[in-house]
């Protein structure tokens, strides 16, 4: 494991400390959490009752199906934070039927980890690794309603504590972060997180919906040319299989169908400047971060940020 790659972000050159985390390259996790996918549980609330009476009947065809392309992931939590991951995209629900408050993580099935023991596993490596940040995305949140989200709330709120940089944080750098002790922004993408100043909102995630690296590249090209948010926002490199090409092609996986498109991806990974400039990218997000060098390629970008620095006090001088 590359040590520059588990603490990158304290190892970035002193020049970079003051530009904030939007301008910078960050590695993400679509789905970060499918890794350890419940093969056995029920699908989520928001799958088509056609779906789910095909899964009920045929279950030992839709199962392997689901399992195949529905992880994304293939490493746990604190391997993609070792790895360099500093951005989680998070899925969270309740199962129907549970009597129980825990939550759990979703990919159109349940998890077998619940999201507390996940969180506290990260809140124990960020305790090992005092000048990284994570970005958690918290989101969808099928099954929970006002009562289950201010308790989960407050269950964040006690776990992270005085990481949890609130909203109002004007200057967000890593030495102005470092400074203040923050190492986790929390996006939470409903309602309710505007009562509490330690959540963010929603993250922009740009996500294509493609099934090859061409479509994925001509949509992230198409929303650079709209312009950069002036937030954080979150490229997304992950592919997108439909049910019928699924259907059509038994043998094939989301990890087959990653590694074929990964070379094309990195190509255009590569070409790609992090910064203030309207196509700049910020977070850039993918499937099979642990396998695949992602983390690495994408905070290799942040030396284009010294170089640009660099030209600019040239022609200053």
């Amino acid at each position: 494991m590359d040590a520059n790659c588990r603490d990158w972000m304290s190892a970035l050159p002193e020049e970079l400390w003051d530009i904030p985390l939007t301008h910078l390259a960050i590695p993400g996790s679509h789905d970060a959490m499918s890794y350890c996918l419940d093969i056995n549980s029920p699908l989520v609330r928001a799958e088509s009752d056609f779906f789910r009476l095909l899964d009920g009947v045929f279950s030992c065809f839709t199962r392997p199906a689901i399992f195949r392309w529905a992880t994304t992931q293939d490493k746990t939590i604190e391997e993609q934070l070792s790895m360099g991951i500093r951005y989680f995209d998070l899925r969270v629900a309740h199962k129907p039927n549970d009597s129980s408050g825990d939550l759990y993580f979703t990919h159109v099935i349940y998890t077998h980890v619940t999201v507390l023991e996940t969180l506290e596993s990260v809140a124990a490596w960020l305790e090992a690794h005092p000048k990284e940040i994570v970005i958690l995305a918290c989101s969808h949140f099928e099954g929970m309603d006002d009562k289950c989200h201010e308790s989960f709330i407050w269950s964040l709120k006690k776990l992270f504590g005085s990481k949890l940089c609130p909203q109002k944080e004007s200057a967000l750098t890593l030495r102005s972060l470092w400074a203040s002790g923050y190492q986790v922004i929390l996006s939470y993408e409903c309602q309710l997180a505007v009562r509490h100043q330690d959540l963010w909102p929603p993250i922009p995630y740009w996500w294509a919906n493609q099934r090859r690296a061409h479509g994925v590249m001509t949509y992230l090209d198409w929303h650079k040319d709209l312009g950069r948010p002036e937030g954080f926002f979150v490229s997304g490199l992950n592919l997108t299989a439909d049910r019928c090409y699924i259907t059509k092609n038994q043998k094939e996986s989301l990890r087959t169908l990653t590694y074929s498109n990964w070379e094309y991806l990195r190509t255009w990974l590569e070409e790609q400047i992090p910064g203030s400039d309207a196509r700049s990218l910020n977070i850039i997000a993918g499937d099979f971060v642990g396998s695949l060098p992602l983390c690495s390629a994408v905070i290799a970008l942040n030396q284009k940020l010294c170089w640009k620095n660099s030209s600019q006090m040239k022609k200053h001088y």
